[in-house]
């Protein structure tokens, strides 16, 4: 996946030249379809965008889904260039802006999906990646979101420097790794036509059921991920804690060592011999390698992430509840009389 990209050569800065990202209603449907068929599977569903840019508006016309990873005898990039050439016969958009994958109770953001993006975005300035989450929207909350690397993480991911130093130089945290793009999903007049002919033609007793009250099963499974990726967040703390504890011990002692050596130099020096330098004692302390950090950054963006979404669910949820509360209300009190 991270190579999926790189066939394309543009070295130009990765700024954030997209203000908004328009999606065509079939391309929304097609990345549907396909992230519900491999989420029945339990796979991950990924795919390439098809569109171009117009000003600072990145069109989304069409997609088209990858081969599965099992496949071994299927050549990636032939494929993709397979697919795209016949769509060029056929006079539909081909150029590359992009890509989109499945995600699962908001587990989007992982080094992966960094590494991908990053080989995306240098090879093709303006693109994007798209997440769906199949979980989230088969509860009638439709999750679709689009991202950007910010320029700083792909200075940083550039540099392939990841200790603290390197993070607190280029002012990078979980929140200005990736950059979030407002999407827009955009219908033809004839779509919209046929929709609103579609609406009418539905009986009354159907298609109506937006009250959904079965809040329980996703806000479960985003409490076991926040769970889980804190007690990850919980271990990348102590390895780093524990490193500084060693870098700690290993100052003392070579502070100690120093002393002890100026101690001897000022008895050498007093009896006229030659004093040992100071470098021969450094070398005996090599310095110990830094921890990276990326691991613990991106966990603490995927625990904002999940704060965030639980936050908007419940908010949501809420809002059903005295709404239904309201119902119920008038119903029992309309009974009454």
């Amino acid at each position: 996946m991270a190579n999926r990209g790189g066939r394309h050569a543009r070295n130009e800065d990765s700024e954030n030249t997209i203000n908004y990202v328009q999606c065509d209603g079939l391309a929304v449907m097609k990345m549907i379809k396909h992230c519900h068929e491999e989420s029945s599977n339990m796979d991950l569903a990924q795919g390439a965008l098809l569109g171009l840019v117009v000003d600072k508006c990145l069109e989304i016309t069409n997609c088209f889904p990858f081969p599965k990873s099992g496949d071994e005898t299927m050549d990636e990039e032939m494929y993709q260039l397979t697919v795209m050439r016949r769509l060029r016969r056929v006079n539909v958009d081909h150029l590359h802006v992009g890509w989109y994958q499945s995600s699962d109770v908001g587990n989007s953001l992982s080094l992966a999906l960094l590494e991908s993006q990053y080989h995306y975005q240098t090879s093709i300035e303006e693109s994007v990646v798209v997440v769906y989450d199949t979980q989230k929207s088969s509860r009638g909350f439709l999750c679709l979101k689009a991202y950007r690397l910010t320029p700083q993480a792909i200075q940083m991911y550039k540099d392939g420097d990841f200790t603290p130093e390197a993070f607190r130089t280029l002012k990078v945290g979980y929140e200005s790794l990736f950059a979030e793009i407002p999407i827009v999903i955009k219908n033809s007049p004839l779509t919209n036509i046929m929709m609103s002919e579609l609406n009418e033609l539905l009986p009354e007793d159907k298609g109506h059921n937006f009250l959904d009250l079965g809040t329980a099963s996703v806000l479960e499974n985003h409490m076991r991920s926040l769970i889980e990726r804190v007690d990850e967040l919980y271990q990348e703390a102590v390895r780093y804690n524990k490193y500084q504890q060693v870098v700690f011990k290993q100052d003392t002692e070579k502070h100690r060592a120093l002393a002890k050596l100026a101690a001897e130099n000022a008895v050498r020096t007093s009896k006229g011999e030659p004093t040992v330098s100071e470098e021969e004692v450094i070398k005996q302390f090599r310095p110990l390698p830094v921890p990276a950090r990326l691991t613990a950054t991106i966990t603490s963006g995927q625990i904002n992430t999940h704060a965030q979404h639980i936050a908007q669910f419940c908010s949501q949820s809420l809002a059903k509840l005295f709404i239904t509360e309201s119902l119920q209300n008038a119903k029992e009190t309309k009974e009454i009389k």
